[in-house]
């Protein structure tokens, strides 16, 4: 009874008699590896152009009040384009403004607003497809803006962090 809850090799070293206690157990399996970190990737580029950083990423508690994205200058009515390919997993209103979301291959969402979606849910995109028109309203910013988000699971990330260099990045005085 007892040699069918343990694993065969085990059981044919008993029978051997060999001490159970002198077999190794085997190594746990490395954790899974993050998702890579794409900076300087050509997969990845700005959802507007040119982009101007308005508000940058601010690392909070995950139920502190804080800033999970960062914000691009952009007129209204300007084309945003998917940052990475993926599929759009979401295309509509939230809280009264358009959001698109795009689920990437490696697992991580990014979230676009307010966006006029030109796009459905289901739709595969690739880098630099047109998702959609940015709305003239409602907006957060003191001018008009995307927010752009990104998540990994449950984990809010820095889309700078992610996005190439195209093209310098103004950001607001005392932000680094």
């Amino acid at each position: 009874m007892l040699s069918s809850l343990l694993p065969t090799g085990v059981v044919a070293l008993a029978a051997a008699g060999v001490a159970a206690a002198t077999v190794a157990a085997p190594a746990p399996a490395p954790p899974p590896a993050p998702p890579p970190a794409a900076a300087g990737t050509p997969s990845w580029g700005w959802p507007v152009d040119p982009p101007r950083v308005l508000r940058g990423f601010e690392d909070v508690g995950r139920y502190e009040a804080g800033h999970r994205g960062v914000d691009l200058a952009a007129d209204p009515g300007r084309a945003v384009v998917a940052v990475a390919a993926g599929t759009v997993s979401f295309a509509g209103p939230v809280a009264g403004r358009g959001v698109v979301v795009v689920l990437h291959p490696d697992g991580t969402r990014t979230t676009y607003e307010p966006l006029e979606a030109a796009v459905r849910p289901g739709e595969q995109v690739r880098a630099g497809e047109v998702l959609g028109a940015l709305a003239a309203a409602p907006r957060h910013c003191a001018v008009p803006c995307l927010h752009l988000g990104l998540r990994a699971g449950e984990t809010y990330l820095d889309p700078l962090a992610r996005l190439r260099a195209a093209a310098p990045v103004l950001l607001p005085l005392g932000r680094s």
